[in-house]
Formats: C-alpha cells, sequence, structure tokens
C-alpha cells in the first residue's frame, strides 16, 4: 500500500470525485482531504492511499493532468516531518 499526496486540487473536489479518479488506475483504499483547522475550508491538496501498482499508475497518469481547472501535482508522499511548531 502506497500513500499517495495530491496537490493543487480544486476547493470544490469531494472525497468521492477524488476516488473515483484514482479509482481508474487500481484500488483506492483511503481519500483524505485537507480542511483548514481554523475555516473548515478545503486547502486544496489531500492523501489517497492505493494498492502499489494502483498508485504508481496513478502517479504516472494524472501528475499535470487538469481537475477542475487546476492542474494536479500527484506524488509519492513523504513521512510527515514533526519539526514544526504546532499552535
Amino acid at each position: 500500500m502506497k500513500k499517495i499526496y495530491v496537490g493543487n486540487l480544486p476547493f470544490s473536489a469531494t472525497e468521492d470525485e477524488v476516488r473515483e479518479k484514482f479509482g481508474e488506475h487500481g484500488e483506492v483504499i483511503s481519500v483524505a482531504l485537507i480542511n483548514d483547522r481554523e475555516t473548515g475550508r478545503p486547502r486544496g491538496f489531500g492523501f489517497v492511499e492505493m494498492d502499489d501498482d494502483g498508485a504508481m499508475s496513478a502517479i504516472q497518469a494524472l501528475d499535470g493532468k487538469d481537475m477542475g481547472g487546476r492542474t494536479l501535482r500527484v506524488n509519492e508522499a513523504r513521512p510527515r516531518r514533526d519539526d514544526r511548531p504546532r499552535w
């Protein structure tokens, strides 16, 4: 299983829309779209967990493609850094 970072999502994107788009390339295990803690508004990025083969296929097929008028940035997620301050 791989975790994929999906950036530059349209703010109107739903988890179902992202699941459908990535599901064309393999089994989607989970979708998490990130919202701003204070406002609750979408931040324009999220994470998709997929089987390994599907993840590689999705990264190759969707990076740089248009979704809702925005160019997606799709790559393998990096581990979270815990060295930044938490407010």
